[in-house]
């Protein structure tokens, strides 16, 4: 469950362990899942994930990273909109790698900044993205297994 202004949003969540591609002679180092995300709310809408995780990662691990997405994504956003990390006009890769390196650093100063700031209670310098829903810590709680291979897990 996720809170957001509309309230809290709870899912479904269910997993299935995919075949392992063998190699001879080897014993593989990671697992590949596919996951489903569904609303209580609205049951037709699912989301996919396929995973790629190393041996011995629990589906609990794949729901927390699944959930994770869109504070990337937020991340992400803010870093183009406050930054200029999309505002790059380089012909090579060096210089690519230049300016998403220093974009990213003056993203993360902002946001130790912006964090200072919140726990200082100084609400007028914390910058409008940082209030994110999404970076909110959740708690996940696994049901039981559904069947062979298969597990499903809620967000709380």
């Amino acid at each position: 469950m996720r809170r957001w202004r509309q309230g809290p949003r709870v899912y479904h969540w269910a997993a299935v362990q995919l075949p392992v591609i063998e190699d001879v002679d080897e014993r593989p180092t990671h697992h590949r899942w596919a996951l489903a995300r569904r609303i209580i709310s609205r049951p037709g809408q699912i989301a996919y994930y396929l995973a790629y995780a190393p041996v011995g990662t629990g589906v609990d691990e794949l729901v927390r990273v699944a959930g994770r997405r869109w504070a990337i994504e937020e991340c992400f956003q803010a870093a183009k909109n406050e930054c200029g990390l999309d505002e790059y006009e380089v012909r090579r890769y060096v210089g690519w790698m230049r300016h998403v390196t220093l974009a990213m650093l003056a993203h993360a100063f902002l946001a130790v900044t912006a964090a200072q700031a919140a726990a200082k209670g100084d609400a007028e310098t914390v910058p409008p993205w940082s209030h994110s829903p999404w970076q909110t810590a959740s708690s996940w709680q696994l049901t039981p297994d559904t069947g062979p291979g298969r597990h499903s897990a809620s967000m709380r």
